[in-house]
């Protein structure tokens, strides 16, 4: 039960800092929102592990949290491009699919989902295809909707991040996440340096309430793979897609059409079914 409550809590808080994320990178560039989040988030999680202590010691897990740091840069960055460019509600849905990775992975070590989990699977696929899909306009043909492809390169990023965070976090969780975030910060900033770019103005202070909100999801999934199936885990926490298309709905009065919709219901409901299973 630890696990799931940690995983719904990262949900949570992984969906309100990417609605806040693809809010403001509509004002600013992507880079200016991670050039304050991202730092922002470090502070949090160097303030943890300097009260918890106990470094761990150097070993293969500090290249597993880098890469997975690397790797998750690529995948926040890219997700609040595709919410600044698109419909929150189609783009957030998309990246449940994320879970794929983590799943691949487990059944190369030896898993065997169970036939709901299957069954998930393939609605997930199905449902992120109609989700991702826009109908043309006056009888034209349809095409992948704006910030699709923006999507699914940060599902496909993150699922990549949730493994290699899961390999550090077996030796520390924690030191686990602030090694990650080092190393995303390091993306970041080395772009920021290479790239002239506007501040964040009077917004800042939004842009670092994102960064720990999602640095602080970070860390409760990490802590979750340490106390449940990393396949179960992965899938809860991914679906903060619903708490975004929510948000999206209330604020920004986003439509989507029928298919659209029902895709979005299909891509949850099956990672849903995967989790259940």
């Amino acid at each position: 039960m630890a696990a799931v409550l940690l995983a719904l809590a990262a949900s949570a808080s992984w969906g309100v800092s990417d609605f806040l994320g693809g809010i403001k990178a509509r004002r600013v560039s992507v880079l200016t929102v991670l050039a304050v989040a991202q730092p922002a988030g470090l502070v949090l999680l160097g303030v943890v592990v300097a009260v918890r202590g106990g470094w761990p010691g150097w070993g293969w897990w500090v290249l597993w949290a880098l890469l997975g740091g690397i790797v998750g840069a690529v995948g926040i960055g890219s997700l609040y491009k595709g919410l600044s460019v698109g419909s929150m509600g189609i783009v957030a849905p998309i990246t449940s699919a994320s879970p794929l990775i983590p799943l691949t992975v487990g059944l190369a070590r030896g898993e065997r989902p169970s036939a709901i989990q299957l069954t998930g699977i393939g609605l997930a696929l199905i449902g992120v295809a109609f989700a991702g899909w826009e109908p043309g306009v006056e009888g034209a043909r349809g095409g992948a909707a704006v910030g699709a492809g923006f999507a699914l390169v940060a599902a496909v990023t993150f699922g990549s991040s949730q493994v290699g965070l899961e390999e550090a976090s077996n030796v520390d969780p924690y030191w686990a996440t602030f090694v990650l975030r080092v190393a995303s910060v390091a993306v970041v900033m080395t772009v920021l340096l290479a790239r002239r770019t506007p501040g964040p103005g009077r917004i800042w202070p939004t842009l670092a309430v994102l960064g720990l909100l999602d640095s602080g999801a970070t860390i409760l999934f990490a802590v979750a793979t340490t106390k449940g199936l990393f396949s179960v885990v992965s899938v809860l926490a991914s679906l903060y897609p619903v708490l975004v298309a929510i948000l999206a709905r209330a604020f920004l009065h986003e439509r989507l059409t029928l298919v659209q919709r029902g895709g979005a219901l299909v891509a949850i409901g099956g990672a849903a079914a995967i989790s259940a299973g």
